[in-house]
């Protein structure tokens, strides 16, 4: 069998094609099961891409260091994504925000912690810090589109892309703050942390900088 604009008919015989709407209502011979399991014509395609199609994007951050608490606020956060054609802008957006909320735990102190014992210290939401609505700081979005040719949809992947790059970038934008008189070895940006590396690193200053 062929299916055609719409239409499917027996190869070699298009003149005896029926519309599918005609063919799905006849596949639904029991009206019972169709209700409970779906519709009665169905079918499945599947396709193996020659590679893996990979995604690219840039992410900026500005930032405000106390240099007396530690304390860092984003003022500012940049992203620059290209996922290929967005098949849904809609839930494209939605997916580098989710994607950068949760990247943003890290900077913010989520880790593991164990005690000189081997212990868990962080095994519940107790101990352990999740963003929240009000720790998400103004996001700037752009979308680049450069389709793939390794699928037929030129789609790329979305949503894992944003997931890393903050803890990176904000780490970089905190070192930058000082003009390279403060070493962040450790992308976990607590208020403490960030003191302890001031004092340490002797480049605390009179005003925050960013």
């Amino acid at each position: 069998m062929r299916i055609e604009a719409g239409q499917a008919f027996v190869v070699g015989a298009p003149s005896r094609a029926i519309p599918l709407a005609q063919l799905a209502r006849v596949a639904l011979r029991d009206r019972a099961w169709s209700r409970s399991a779906g519709p009665g014509l169905w079918a499945t395609n599947f396709y193996a891409p020659p590679t893996v199609t990979w995604s690219s994007g840039v992410h900026a951050a500005v930032v405000d260091v106390d240099a007396e608490t530690g304390r860092v606020t984003i003022l500012k956060y940049v992203i620059v994504h290209d996922c290929g054609r967005p098949l849904h802008p809609v839930i494209v957006d939605g997916q580098i925000v989710g994607g950068f909320a949760q990247g943003l735990g890290v900077p913010l102190g989520e880790h593991v912690v164990y005690g000189e014992d081997g212990q868990l210290l962080t095994g519940t939401l107790m101990d352990y810090p999740v963003p929240r609505a009000a720790d998400m700081p103004p996001l700037v979005l752009e979308h680049l589109q450069f389709a793939t040719d390794h699928n037929p949809l030129g789609v790329r992947g979305v949503g894992e892309g944003a997931t890393g790059p903050p803890a990176a970038a904000i780490a970089n934008a905190v070192a930058d703050a000082f003009e390279g008189r403060l070493e962040i070895k450790n992308p976990v940006l607590t208020p403490y942390a960030v003191y302890t590396s001031i004092r340490d690193a002797g480049a605390a200053t009179d005003r925050p900088r960013r």
